[in-house]
Protein backbone atom coordinates (compact mmCIF):
# COMPACT_ATOMS: atom_id res chain seq x y z
CA UNK A 1 0.00 0.00 0.00
CA UNK A 2 1.99 3.18 -1.04
CA UNK A 3 1.75 6.42 1.08
CA UNK A 4 -0.87 8.35 -0.71
CA UNK A 5 -3.23 5.00 -0.01
CA UNK A 6 -2.37 4.90 3.76
CA UNK A 7 -3.25 8.78 4.23
CA UNK A 8 -6.58 8.03 2.77
CA UNK A 9 -7.45 5.20 4.82
CA UNK A 10 -5.66 6.35 7.73
CA UNK A 11 -3.39 3.96 8.06
CA UNK A 12 0.21 6.50 8.10
CA UNK A 13 0.98 9.53 9.84
CA UNK A 14 1.82 12.81 8.71
CA UNK A 15 4.56 13.18 6.59
CA UNK A 16 8.01 14.37 8.25
CA UNK A 17 8.25 18.08 8.07
CA UNK A 18 4.48 19.00 8.80
CA UNK A 19 4.66 19.32 12.30
CA UNK A 20 7.69 21.90 11.87
CA UNK A 21 5.76 23.97 9.14
CA UNK A 22 2.84 23.94 11.71
CA UNK A 23 4.80 25.39 14.46
CA UNK A 24 6.86 27.68 12.04
CA UNK A 25 3.21 29.17 11.58
CA UNK A 26 2.44 29.56 14.92
CA UNK A 27 5.55 31.85 15.22
CA UNK A 28 5.15 35.90 15.03
CA UNK A 29 1.87 36.22 15.64
CA UNK A 30 0.38 38.12 18.14
CA UNK A 31 2.32 38.39 21.78
CA UNK A 32 -0.16 37.58 24.57
CA UNK A 33 0.10 40.63 26.17
CA UNK A 34 -1.14 42.63 22.97
CA UNK A 35 -3.81 40.20 22.82
CA UNK A 36 -5.09 40.55 26.32
CA UNK A 37 -4.48 44.06 26.23
CA UNK A 38 -6.81 44.10 22.89
CA UNK A 39 -9.30 42.02 24.89
CA UNK A 40 -9.30 44.26 28.02
CA UNK A 41 -10.21 47.33 25.68
CA UNK A 42 -13.27 45.41 24.16
CA UNK A 43 -11.64 46.07 20.33
CA UNK A 44 -10.14 43.28 18.73
CA UNK A 45 -5.80 43.45 17.77
CA UNK A 46 -5.89 43.69 14.11
CA UNK A 47 -2.40 43.77 14.27
CA UNK A 48 -2.34 40.17 13.92
CA UNK A 49 -3.51 40.58 10.18
CA UNK A 50 -0.90 43.30 9.43
CA UNK A 51 -2.88 47.00 10.53
CA UNK A 52 -0.91 49.26 12.43
CA UNK A 53 -2.33 51.41 14.44
CA UNK A 54 -1.74 55.17 12.86
CA UNK A 55 -0.20 54.30 9.04
CA UNK A 56 0.00 56.52 6.28
CA UNK A 57 0.85 55.20 2.97
CA UNK A 58 3.39 56.55 1.65
CA UNK A 59 2.80 58.99 -1.76
CA UNK A 60 3.62 58.36 -5.31
CA UNK A 61 5.68 61.38 -7.15
CA UNK A 62 2.28 62.88 -8.54
CA UNK A 63 1.25 62.92 -4.63
CA UNK A 64 -1.22 60.12 -4.85
CA UNK A 65 -1.55 57.44 -2.40
CA UNK A 66 1.07 54.07 -3.15
CA UNK A 67 -0.48 51.21 -3.59
CA UNK A 68 1.65 49.58 -5.74
CA UNK A 69 3.25 46.03 -5.48
CA UNK A 70 2.30 42.17 -5.89
CA UNK A 71 -0.14 41.07 -2.87
CA UNK A 72 -0.12 37.61 -2.45
CA UNK A 73 -3.13 36.25 -1.37
CA UNK A 74 -1.95 32.68 -0.56
CA UNK A 75 -2.09 33.00 3.15
CA UNK A 76 -5.80 33.83 2.85
CA UNK A 77 -6.29 30.09 1.94
CA UNK A 78 -8.77 28.63 4.74
CA UNK A 79 -10.31 31.98 4.99
CA UNK A 80 -14.70 31.18 4.92
CA UNK A 81 -16.55 33.53 2.97
CA UNK A 82 -18.92 33.32 5.55
CA UNK A 83 -17.98 32.34 9.52
CA UNK A 84 -18.76 29.71 11.74
CA UNK A 85 -21.46 30.49 13.81
CA UNK A 86 -19.68 29.60 16.50
CA UNK A 87 -17.26 32.40 16.16
CA UNK A 88 -20.02 34.93 16.23
CA UNK A 89 -18.97 38.63 15.24
CA UNK A 90 -15.08 38.16 16.30
CA UNK A 91 -13.28 39.25 13.17
CA UNK A 92 -10.35 37.24 14.98
CA UNK A 93 -9.37 33.43 15.58
CA UNK A 94 -8.96 32.59 19.55
CA UNK A 95 -6.16 30.52 19.54
CA UNK A 96 -8.05 26.91 19.82
CA UNK A 97 -9.82 28.12 16.67
CA UNK A 98 -6.31 29.38 15.23
CA UNK A 99 -4.47 25.85 15.26
CA UNK A 100 -7.11 24.16 13.85
CA UNK A 101 -7.21 26.15 10.72
CA UNK A 102 -2.86 25.62 11.11
CA UNK A 103 -3.81 21.80 11.19
CA UNK A 104 -5.97 21.76 8.01
CA UNK A 105 -2.98 23.77 6.10
CA UNK A 106 -0.75 21.31 7.25
CA UNK A 107 -2.94 18.20 6.37
CA UNK A 108 -3.65 19.78 3.31
CA UNK A 109 0.76 20.10 2.47
CA UNK A 110 0.87 16.61 3.91
CA UNK A 111 -1.19 15.45 1.04
CA UNK A 112 0.27 17.25 -1.22
CA UNK A 113 3.47 15.26 -0.78
CA UNK A 114 2.36 11.84 -0.60
CA UNK A 115 3.36 9.59 -3.76
CA UNK A 116 1.21 9.77 -6.61
CA UNK A 117 -0.57 6.35 -7.45
CA UNK A 118 -2.95 6.56 -10.86
CA UNK A 119 -4.67 3.42 -10.21
CA UNK A 120 -6.08 4.87 -6.48
CA UNK A 121 -6.05 8.37 -8.10
CA UNK A 122 -9.99 8.78 -8.62
CA UNK A 123 -10.88 8.10 -4.68
CA UNK A 124 -8.54 10.95 -4.10
CA UNK A 125 -9.58 13.23 -6.15
CA UNK A 126 -13.20 12.42 -4.74
CA UNK A 127 -12.04 13.55 -1.35
CA UNK A 128 -10.64 16.61 -3.47
CA UNK A 129 -7.20 15.90 -3.18
CA UNK A 130 -4.63 16.46 -5.17
CA UNK A 131 -3.46 13.09 -7.41
CA UNK A 132 -6.49 12.88 -9.12
CA UNK A 133 -5.96 12.17 -13.14
CA UNK A 134 -7.30 15.58 -13.89
CA UNK A 135 -5.59 17.61 -11.17
CA UNK A 136 -2.44 19.36 -11.23
CA UNK A 137 0.89 18.15 -9.80
CA UNK A 138 1.68 19.06 -6.46
CA UNK A 139 4.74 21.57 -8.06
CA UNK A 140 2.22 23.72 -9.03
CA UNK A 141 0.89 24.42 -5.70
CA UNK A 142 0.91 27.11 -3.47
CA UNK A 143 -0.04 26.79 -0.08
CA UNK A 144 -0.13 29.86 3.32
CA UNK A 145 3.01 30.28 5.04
CA UNK A 146 1.38 32.58 7.19
CA UNK A 147 -2.17 31.12 7.98
CA UNK A 148 -4.07 34.11 8.24
CA UNK A 149 -6.45 34.67 11.95
CA UNK A 150 -9.27 36.50 10.03
CA UNK A 151 -12.41 34.55 10.80
CA UNK A 152 -14.02 34.96 7.38
CA UNK A 153 -14.34 37.32 4.42
CA UNK A 154 -17.39 38.67 5.22
CA UNK A 155 -17.49 41.30 7.79
CA UNK A 156 -20.55 43.09 7.53
CA UNK A 157 -23.38 42.19 8.46
CA UNK A 158 -21.08 41.92 11.60
CA UNK A 159 -21.85 38.07 12.49
CA UNK A 160 -20.48 37.42 8.89
CA UNK A 161 -23.28 35.72 7.25
CA UNK A 162 -24.33 36.54 4.27
CA UNK A 163 -28.38 38.44 4.52
CA UNK A 164 -31.22 36.35 2.53
CA UNK A 165 -31.51 37.36 -1.03
CA UNK A 166 -34.85 38.88 -2.48
CA UNK A 167 -37.66 36.30 -3.35
CA UNK A 168 -37.09 37.08 -6.85
CA UNK A 169 -33.76 36.87 -7.12
CA UNK A 170 -34.54 33.23 -5.21
CA UNK A 171 -36.82 32.39 -7.88
CA UNK A 172 -34.74 32.88 -10.84
CA UNK A 173 -31.71 31.08 -8.91
CA UNK A 174 -34.18 28.38 -8.58
CA UNK A 175 -35.03 28.33 -12.27
CA UNK A 176 -31.81 28.49 -13.18
CA UNK A 177 -31.02 25.57 -11.20
CA UNK A 178 -34.24 23.69 -12.71
CA UNK A 179 -32.16 24.82 -16.12
CA UNK A 180 -29.00 22.84 -15.59
CA UNK A 181 -30.00 19.82 -13.94
CA UNK A 182 -32.39 18.95 -17.24
CA UNK A 183 -29.24 20.30 -19.35
CA UNK A 184 -27.43 18.01 -16.72
CA UNK A 185 -29.79 15.32 -17.02
CA UNK A 186 -29.85 15.21 -20.88
CA UNK A 187 -25.92 14.12 -20.75
CA UNK A 188 -26.44 10.99 -19.12
CA UNK A 189 -23.31 10.82 -17.35
CA UNK A 190 -21.11 13.03 -20.52
CA UNK A 191 -19.03 15.79 -19.36
CA UNK A 192 -20.05 17.79 -22.33
CA UNK A 193 -21.84 17.94 -25.98
CA UNK A 194 -20.56 21.15 -26.11
CA UNK A 195 -18.16 24.05 -24.91
CA UNK A 196 -21.33 25.75 -23.23
CA UNK A 197 -21.72 23.07 -21.11
CA UNK A 198 -18.65 24.23 -19.10
CA UNK A 199 -17.86 27.12 -17.08
CA UNK A 200 -15.90 30.11 -17.37
CA UNK A 201 -13.46 28.70 -15.13
CA UNK A 202 -12.58 25.95 -17.36
CA UNK A 203 -12.90 27.58 -20.10
CA UNK A 204 -10.01 30.29 -19.29
CA UNK A 205 -12.68 33.11 -20.10
CA UNK A 206 -13.17 34.81 -16.00
CA UNK A 207 -14.13 34.43 -12.70
CA UNK A 208 -15.74 37.85 -12.28
CA UNK A 209 -14.79 40.83 -10.31
CA UNK A 210 -14.76 38.64 -6.95
CA UNK A 211 -13.89 35.21 -8.33
CA UNK A 212 -10.55 36.31 -9.95
CA UNK A 213 -9.68 37.44 -6.10
CA UNK A 214 -10.18 35.24 -3.53
CA UNK A 215 -7.24 32.23 -2.84
CA UNK A 216 -7.14 29.57 -5.19
CA UNK A 217 -4.67 26.16 -5.11
CA UNK A 218 -1.83 28.79 -6.93
CA UNK A 219 -1.73 31.85 -8.83
CA UNK A 220 -3.09 33.87 -6.37
CA UNK A 221 -1.46 36.77 -6.93
CA UNK A 222 -2.97 40.45 -7.12
CA UNK A 223 -0.60 43.37 -8.73
CA UNK A 224 -1.36 46.99 -8.73
CA UNK A 225 0.37 49.43 -11.31
CA UNK A 226 -0.39 53.16 -11.35
CA UNK A 227 0.26 56.18 -12.78
CA UNK A 228 -1.39 60.19 -12.99
CA UNK A 229 -5.08 59.35 -12.92
CA UNK A 230 -5.26 55.69 -12.99
CA UNK A 231 -4.81 52.38 -11.16
CA UNK A 232 -4.43 49.26 -12.51
CA UNK A 233 -5.44 46.22 -10.47
CA UNK A 234 -4.56 42.66 -11.57
CA UNK A 235 -5.03 38.92 -10.76
CA UNK A 236 -3.03 36.06 -11.88
CA UNK A 237 -5.28 33.89 -12.22
CA UNK A 238 -7.13 34.15 -15.60
CA UNK A 239 -5.49 37.04 -16.29
CA UNK A 240 -7.59 40.00 -15.42
CA UNK A 241 -6.50 43.67 -15.35
CA UNK A 242 -8.67 46.51 -14.64
CA UNK A 243 -7.38 49.84 -15.50
CA UNK A 244 -9.63 52.62 -13.15
CA UNK A 245 -9.25 56.33 -14.00
CA UNK A 246 -8.96 57.99 -10.27
CA UNK A 247 -10.42 60.96 -11.67
CA UNK A 248 -13.57 60.80 -10.12
CA UNK A 249 -15.98 60.51 -13.38
CA UNK A 250 -19.50 59.30 -13.46
CA UNK A 251 -20.02 55.58 -13.98
CA UNK A 252 -20.93 54.60 -17.71
CA UNK A 253 -24.42 53.04 -17.76
CA UNK A 254 -24.97 49.80 -16.55
CA UNK A 255 -26.41 48.56 -19.70
CA UNK A 256 -23.16 48.01 -21.16
CA UNK A 257 -22.11 44.58 -19.55
CA UNK A 258 -18.89 42.43 -19.04
CA UNK A 259 -17.42 39.95 -17.08
CA UNK A 260 -15.72 42.09 -14.38
CA UNK A 261 -17.89 45.27 -15.40
CA UNK A 262 -17.10 48.90 -15.85
CA UNK A 263 -15.08 50.50 -12.63
CA UNK A 264 -14.63 54.25 -11.98
CA UNK A 265 -12.60 55.62 -8.77
CA UNK A 266 -12.22 58.34 -6.92
CA UNK A 267 -9.52 58.90 -4.30
CA UNK A 268 -10.84 59.82 -0.28
CA UNK A 269 -7.85 60.32 1.92
CA UNK A 270 -5.73 57.11 1.86
CA UNK A 271 -8.67 55.07 0.25
CA UNK A 272 -8.98 54.34 -3.40
CA UNK A 273 -12.83 54.46 -3.70
CA UNK A 274 -14.10 52.05 -7.07
CA UNK A 275 -17.43 51.87 -8.14
CA UNK A 276 -18.33 48.94 -10.86
CA UNK A 277 -21.43 48.96 -12.45
CA UNK A 278 -22.40 46.37 -15.55
CA UNK A 279 -21.11 43.48 -14.47
CA UNK A 280 -22.60 40.32 -16.90
CA UNK A 281 -25.84 38.52 -15.38
CA UNK A 282 -23.51 35.09 -15.92
CA UNK A 283 -21.16 36.33 -12.77
CA UNK A 284 -22.49 35.70 -9.70
CA UNK A 285 -21.93 36.65 -6.04
CA UNK A 286 -22.73 35.07 -2.39
CA UNK A 287 -22.29 31.70 -0.45
CA UNK A 288 -21.24 29.31 -3.26
CA UNK A 289 -24.22 27.04 -4.40
CA UNK A 290 -26.42 29.92 -3.39
CA UNK A 291 -25.22 32.31 -4.99
CA UNK A 292 -26.88 35.44 -7.98
CA UNK A 293 -26.51 37.42 -9.96
CA UNK A 294 -26.32 41.72 -9.66
CA UNK A 295 -29.67 42.94 -11.13
CA UNK A 296 -28.61 45.93 -13.81
CA UNK A 297 -29.22 48.37 -10.60
CA UNK A 298 -26.69 46.90 -8.75
CA UNK A 299 -23.06 47.97 -7.59
CA UNK A 300 -19.63 47.17 -6.14
CA UNK A 301 -18.15 49.13 -4.52
CA UNK A 302 -14.41 48.83 -3.88
CA UNK A 303 -11.90 50.33 -0.89
CA UNK A 304 -8.20 50.03 -1.22
CA UNK A 305 -6.09 51.19 1.75
CA UNK A 306 -2.92 50.63 2.51
CA UNK A 307 -3.26 49.90 6.63
CA UNK A 308 0.31 48.96 7.38
CA UNK A 309 3.81 48.67 5.44
CA UNK A 310 2.96 44.99 4.65
CA UNK A 311 -1.15 44.84 4.05
CA UNK A 312 -3.38 46.05 1.60
CA UNK A 313 -6.76 45.94 3.10
CA UNK A 314 -9.54 45.32 0.37
CA UNK A 315 -13.12 45.58 0.57
CA UNK A 316 -16.09 44.87 -1.89
CA UNK A 317 -19.51 45.93 -0.90
CA UNK A 318 -22.16 44.50 -2.93
CA UNK A 319 -25.10 47.16 -2.91
CA UNK A 320 -28.33 45.78 -4.53
CA UNK A 321 -31.78 45.91 -3.37
CA UNK A 322 -33.39 44.03 -6.63
CA UNK A 323 -31.32 40.96 -5.35
CA UNK A 324 -30.18 41.10 -1.41
CA UNK A 325 -32.33 42.34 1.76
CA UNK A 326 -29.31 44.52 2.63
CA UNK A 327 -25.66 45.18 1.69
CA UNK A 328 -23.26 42.77 2.43
CA UNK A 329 -19.30 43.18 2.99
CA UNK A 330 -16.11 41.08 2.35
CA UNK A 331 -13.00 42.45 3.41
CA UNK A 332 -9.85 40.69 2.73
CA UNK A 333 -6.01 41.79 4.43
CA UNK A 334 -3.86 40.94 1.64
CA UNK A 335 0.00 40.48 2.36
CA UNK A 336 2.53 42.38 -0.16
CA UNK A 337 4.87 39.96 -1.27
CA UNK A 338 8.21 41.04 -2.58
CA UNK A 339 9.66 38.18 -3.55
CA UNK A 340 6.35 36.86 -5.18
CA UNK A 341 6.56 36.00 -9.51
CA UNK A 342 3.22 37.31 -10.60
CA UNK A 343 3.74 35.01 -13.27
CA UNK A 344 2.07 34.44 -17.31
CA UNK A 345 -1.15 32.64 -16.75
CA UNK A 346 -0.92 31.22 -20.50
CA UNK A 347 -4.69 29.77 -20.20
CA UNK A 348 -7.16 30.33 -23.59
CA UNK A 349 -10.00 29.41 -24.54
CA UNK A 350 -8.45 26.79 -27.15
CA UNK A 351 -6.47 25.08 -24.44
CA UNK A 352 -6.34 21.03 -24.59
CA UNK A 353 -8.80 20.81 -20.81
CA UNK A 354 -11.61 21.65 -23.24
CA UNK A 355 -10.12 19.68 -26.36
CA UNK A 356 -9.73 16.78 -24.04
CA UNK A 357 -13.14 17.06 -22.07
CA UNK A 358 -15.35 17.16 -25.39
CA UNK A 359 -12.91 14.35 -27.26
CA UNK A 360 -13.42 12.05 -23.88
CA UNK A 361 -17.44 12.70 -24.09
CA UNK A 362 -17.35 11.72 -28.14
CA UNK A 363 -15.71 8.70 -26.70
CA UNK A 364 -18.24 8.28 -24.09
CA UNK A 365 -21.23 8.63 -26.91
CA UNK A 366 -19.84 5.64 -28.81
CA UNK A 367 -19.60 3.62 -25.57
CA UNK A 368 -22.80 4.29 -24.71
CA UNK A 369 -24.08 3.72 -28.16
CA UNK A 370 -21.88 0.38 -28.56
CA UNK A 371 -23.73 -0.86 -25.24
CA UNK A 372 -27.24 0.29 -26.25
CA UNK A 373 -26.94 -1.67 -29.31
CA UNK A 374 -25.77 -5.19 -27.38
CA UNK A 375 -28.24 -4.57 -24.87
CA UNK A 376 -26.02 -3.57 -22.05
CA UNK A 377 -26.53 -1.38 -19.16
CA UNK A 378 -25.25 2.34 -19.73
CA UNK A 379 -21.31 2.41 -18.97
CA UNK A 380 -21.76 5.83 -17.61
CA UNK A 381 -24.96 5.49 -15.27
CA UNK A 382 -23.42 4.96 -11.92
CA UNK A 383 -20.78 8.04 -12.60
CA UNK A 384 -21.34 11.78 -12.76
CA UNK A 385 -18.05 12.58 -14.46
CA UNK A 386 -14.75 13.48 -13.89
CA UNK A 387 -14.98 17.22 -15.12
CA UNK A 388 -14.65 20.78 -13.57
CA UNK A 389 -16.94 21.42 -10.91
CA UNK A 390 -18.76 24.19 -12.66
CA UNK A 391 -19.38 21.75 -15.93
CA UNK A 392 -22.66 20.47 -16.49
CA UNK A 393 -20.97 17.03 -15.59
CA UNK A 394 -20.63 17.89 -12.03
CA UNK A 395 -17.45 16.26 -11.94
CA UNK A 396 -15.13 16.94 -8.80
CA UNK A 397 -11.33 17.93 -10.34
CA UNK A 398 -11.41 19.23 -13.72
CA UNK A 399 -8.34 21.29 -13.40
CA UNK A 400 -7.70 20.90 -9.93
CA UNK A 401 -9.06 20.59 -5.98
CA UNK A 402 -10.69 23.68 -4.41
CA UNK A 403 -8.02 25.29 -1.74
CA UNK A 404 -8.66 25.13 2.22
CA UNK A 405 -11.62 26.71 3.46
CA UNK A 406 -14.18 26.72 0.40
CA UNK A 407 -11.88 28.66 -2.22
CA UNK A 408 -12.70 27.35 -5.76
CA UNK A 409 -11.11 25.02 -7.90
CA UNK A 410 -11.24 24.86 -11.32
CA UNK A 411 -14.97 25.84 -12.89
CA UNK A 412 -16.13 26.97 -9.47
CA UNK A 413 -17.52 30.89 -9.90
CA UNK A 414 -17.55 32.03 -6.05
Amino acid sequence: MNARVQRVTGVTTAVAGAAIFSAVSLLGQAPAAAAAGAAASGKEDLSVIGYVAGYKAPRTPWGDPDLQGVWNGNDLQGVPQARAAAVGTRMILNDNEYRQRVAQRDRTVETDNLDFDLEQSEQFEAMGAVGGPVSPPPHWLERSKNVSRLSSFLIDPPNGQFPPAVPEALAARAERQKVTAARRASLQGREADSYTDRSNYDRCISLGTLGSLTPKIYNSGNRIVQGPGWVAWSQEMIHETRVIPTDGREPVSSTIASWMGTSVGKWEGDTLVVTTTGVKPDVTFGPQQQAVPLSKDGRLIERFTRVGPKTLEYKMTVDDPKTWTAPWTIMMPIPLDEEYIFAEYACHEGNYTMFNILSGSRRDERLQAEAAAKGLPDPLAAGAGRGGRGGAGGGRGGRGAGAPGGAPGRGTQP
